[in-house]
This record gives C-alpha cells, structure tokens and sequence, in this order.
C-alpha cells in the first residue's frame, strides 16, 4: 500500500498544466456557473500581479470543501485563458488518493511539498499555497475573518530559494459555505484520529443536508455562499541564499504577509450585508 501511495504521488508531482482537454468539457462548464451563479465570484487585483513567476499565499475555508480556494484557481485559468498557468496545492495524501487525485492532477493541482512548488515555480509557473492548512480552513465560524496561517513559514523560505515575489491574496464568504461550530480539537485527541489523519482538528458542522455532523470526509454540500477574493500588492523578497537562514527576516516577511491579507480581509468583510447572502 505504501509503495502505491509513494507511486500515486510520484506521478502527481508534475509542473505539468491543467489537462486542456478535461478544462474545456467537464470543468470549466460546470465551475463557470459555480462561480458565475452559484458564489457569485467577485474577484479583484488583477494588475496586481507581476509579470513574473510568483507564489501566491491566502486562507482557505468552509471545512474539508474550500469553495474560495477553488474559484480562485478556476478564475485564474478562466482569466488568463492558459496562457499563465497556477497549480494549486493539496495535502501529499489527498493526491495520492484514487479518484480525486486523478482529479486534482487533471486540473493542474501539485503536492503541497517544497519539491512540487520549486519545479513549478522553476518551469515558470505561478504556485498558490495555503500554509494554514486544515487549521485554516477548519477554523470556528466564529473567526472567519481572522487570517490564520498558523505560523507555518516555509512559503517565505520558499519564495527566497526560488527567487519570486509572493503575492497575498484575500478572501471572504468562503467559510460561509458551512457553518463550523467546533474545531473539535478534543475530539481529535481523544480519539486518535487527528493523529492518524495527519490533523489537529475534526470540525462539527452544520450545513446541508446534515443539520450536525463531524466532517473527516466532506459531509456537507457548500451553500451558495458570496465569495470576495483580492490579489493585493506584491512582497518582493531578498533572495540571498543566506535569508533562508535569517530567523528575523523570515518572521518580518511572514508578518508582512498575514498583515496584508488581514487588512484586505478586514476591507471585503465591510461589504458583506449578511451570511451567506452577501
């Protein structure tokens, strides 16, 4: 089995693009109207954006479905029409998975792992990363416009190694698709599975169509929640080899980065009148 996985994710890990032919008739169709009709997808900060190969950094929520990470990524294919390509990232196991690995490598989905992002990012690609992981998109609904990046830093490492600018990107409404009312951190530790899944959190839900429930799996469908989303300005790092090092200038970057997207989550918060209908 371990040797299947360790294969699976091999052949993942691709600077490859999205699969052309898979875009054009089974996922553009059906995320135009996601984004279009359902999310009502506003989407901003496109001049933003540097000419050259960058890693984007944002949150993501809504639970085990993070609706405002997948529109982000299909807004991009959809804006650049794939002439500039972003690979978003996933956890090692999920790519490695039957099915829905297949589906993520189809549209262009990498391992959130340095090996990944540095052959995307050097094949001149751009790379959106979510280091907060499922302490992000799990958060209490509570703390929905909270940036949470849960300390991780090794995308300022990685933006230095690769010598690319890193590109904040706010979102709202995402964690309006589903309503956490419990990280269920205790709930994770005591029964062992938070160790087993590689995760701190079993969140309780309510959503659609289960009223309560604990999502490992995705157990819910995601409500048509207003989704905001914002490129903000461009944080140019030093790319001397000797930053990756540099304990201070790393954290001054990460700050830089939480506290831009902080701010821009703060300003499209202002402009939702009510949950879920924006």
């Amino acid at each position: 089995m371990q040797q299947l996985v360790a294969q699976r994710l091999a052949a993942a890990t691709t600077s490859d693009g999205p699969d052309e032919r898979f875009m054009r008739y089974v996922q553009n169709p059906v995320f135009n109207f996601l984004c279009d009709h359902y999310f009502r997808l506003e989407i901003d900060g496109w001049h933003r954006i540097p000419d050259e190969p960058s890693l984007l950094i944002g949150i993501h929520s809504g639970g085990s479905l993070t609706m405002d990470a997948w529109t982000l990524v299909h807004a991009w294919h959809r804006h650049f029409e794939g002439r500039r390509i972003l690979h978003g990232t996933a956890h090692d196991l999920l790519m490695a998975a039957p099915v829905l690995g297949d589906y993520f490598k189809a549209v262009g989905v990498i391992p959130a792992s340095r090996s990944g992002v540095t052959a995307a990012l050097a094949a001149g690609h751009d790379v959106v990363v979510w280091p907060g992981g499922e302490q992000d998109a799990m958060r209490n609904w509570r703390h929905r416009d909270q940036a949470l990046l849960a300390g991780r830093k090794g995308f300022v490492r990685q933006a230095i190694r690769s010598g690319v600018p890193i590109v904040p990107v706010a979102t709202v409404g995402g964690h309006d698709t589903v309503f956490v009312l419990s990280e269920g951190r205790f709930l994770a530790r005591w029964t062992g599975l938070g160790k087993r899944l590689r995760g701190a959190t079993m969140p309780i839900i309510a959503g659609f169509p289960f009223p309560l429930a604990v999502e490992i799996l995705p157990a819910h469908l995601p409500l048509p929640a207003k989704i905001r989303t914002e490129f903000l300005d461009p944080i140019h790092v030093d790319t001397d080899p000797d930053r990756v090092d540099d304990s201070a200038y790393v954290d001054s970057i990460y700050d830089q980065v939480q506290g831009a997207i902080q701010a821009g989550m703060d300003r499209l918060a202002k402009r939702r009148s009510f949950p879920v209908l924006g």
